[in-house]
């Protein structure tokens, strides 16, 4: 082998071992109500930056007693902004590196038309058998559609028609499959390329407390590249432009 092509191959295998020094896997507990996003951003992440992500996705209240049990996440991006300044007070993630990365939106969805009207009066009809809404004990957006009914007076009446998900993504597939009429679903669960398919009622925000959706690095992702560069990436244009462009609003 030529002199110059031994240094061509020893240079490149200088940059690869670089390179796999530097890239790293990343365990990571996301909302359920952000999975497609995080898909999207996860692929362009490991592209950028050669880091792999191990994404869970569930509960936001669930993943809390995990996390406080010992599970070895790393980066938590939670649907509320509650549970990861909890963790932050509690010791169990890094002060100072909470930050905001979705404002959610809350949608009342049937996958069928003309069920739910642009007003959400089917909610003051009652005229559905099942209503679906995830656990407000365990997800933010349980949580923001028990605030919407008791807001429009109408929680007690319909409490007995409930139909409660462990998390977003089942409450999702309550509404979808038919199991429930209709449905509380987070807006970019069931937004695709700017439409809704079926019909629905995007409930105004001043009915529930705003669902600040934050990102905390855990103690386990303490002083690792990884976890800062998802941080950093978060916050990009890229990142930013997928969040927006499924119904998310930033703060």
């Amino acid at each position: 082998m030529k002199p110059s092509c031994l240094l061509s191959v020893l240079l490149a295998c200088l940059v690869c071992a670089s390179w796999g020094a530097r890239a790293d896997d990343l365990s990571v507990a996301v909302a359920a109500n952000f999975t497609a996003p995080m898909k999207q951003i996860a692929t362009d992440f490991e592209k950028n930056t050669g880091h792999k992500l191990l994404v869970s996705y569930g509960a936001t209240g669930k993943f809390y007693a995990q996390i406080k049990n010992g599970a070895p996440f790393e980066v938590l991006l939670s649907a509320d902004d509650d549970i990861p300044a909890k963790l932050v007070k509690e010791g169990a993630a890094v002060s100072g590196s909470q930050f905001t990365y979705a404002l959610g939106k809350l949608v009342l969805w049937s996958s069928r038309p003309a069920v739910v009207d642009a007003q959400g009066l089917v909610l003051k009809s009652g005229d559905f058998k099942h209503i679906a809404l995830a656990n407000p004990k365990l997800a933010p957006y349980g949580a923001a559609a028990v605030q919407t009914l008791q807001a429009l007076g109408v929680y007690d009446s319909l409490s007995p028609k409930f139909v409660t998900g462990e998390n977003i993504t089942q409450t999702h597939q309550f509404v979808s499959t038919g199991n429930a009429l209709l449905g509380f679903v987070a807006l970019s669960q069931v937004l695709v390329n700017g439409k809704i398919e079926g019909s629905s009622w995007v409930v105004p925000a001043k009915l529930y407390t705003p669902i600040r959706q934050d990102a905390v690095i855990l103690e386990n992702g303490k002083g690792k590249p990884a976890a800062e560069a998802l941080m950093k990436y978060l916050q990009s244009a890229t990142a930013t432009a997928v969040v927006k462009s499924f119904g998310y609003e930033l703060p």
